[in-house]
């Protein structure tokens, strides 16, 4: 058994569990078809599809899903989220993050300290992530957090945003 931290802290971010409050904030960056271009849900059309993501989340909490919202040390409005599930001895993660944010190295330090914690778990052998094989940002990201990529998987994901096939991804790791 494990104890799931229901903050972090970094140099200049707090992570923490998500709240109700939170849906104004979630919206506005879930409403941006840049921000929303790559992920796996689509562009939000309404403040109803964050309050519908957060009722998700408190829903999931516990049974080893997880997500965090990111704020600024100082500002606990949202500016993105991490998310992690753990599966057996290994646990996959993604982020999203406001554009307003992009290029400030807040989803690197944010992954961070969640794939941190997660292989301060004993069991967790693998921690992994998937991106689009054209979101050359993200896999930087991936690359900036320790992960190595460890090759393509066809036709893996929709991408709603993109179209309606599924797209290639790459496949990043990091092993104990």
């Amino acid at each position: 058994m494990f104890t799931t931290p229901e903050t972090f802290t970094t140099t200049r971010l707090i992570l923490r569990r998500p709240r109700m409050s939170d849906a104004n904030a979630i919206y506005e960056f879930g409403r941006d078809p840049e921000v929303t271009r790559y992920m796996d849900w689509p562009t939000h059309t309404s403040v109803q599809d964050a309050k519908g993501y957060l009722e998700d989340c408190a829903a999931r909490w516990g049974s080893q899903e997880y997500d965090w919202l990111i704020t600024l040390i100082g500002n606990d409005a949202a500016i993105g989220g991490v998310s992690a599930r753990i599966r057996r001895h290994s646990s996959d993660f993604g982020y999203v993050l406001n554009r307003k944010h992009w290029g400030q190295g807040f989803a690197t330090e944010a992954s961070k300290s969640v794939v941190d914690w997660l292989f301060s778990l004993d069991f967790i052998q693998r921690v992994w992530a998937t991106c689009d094989t054209e979101n050359v940002a993200s896999a930087r990201v991936l690359e900036k957090v320790g992960l190595e990529r460890e090759g393509i998987l066809r036709r893996w994901a929709v991408r709603p945003n993109i179209c309606k096939t599924p797209r290639d991804a790459f496949v990043y790791s990091k092993i104990r």
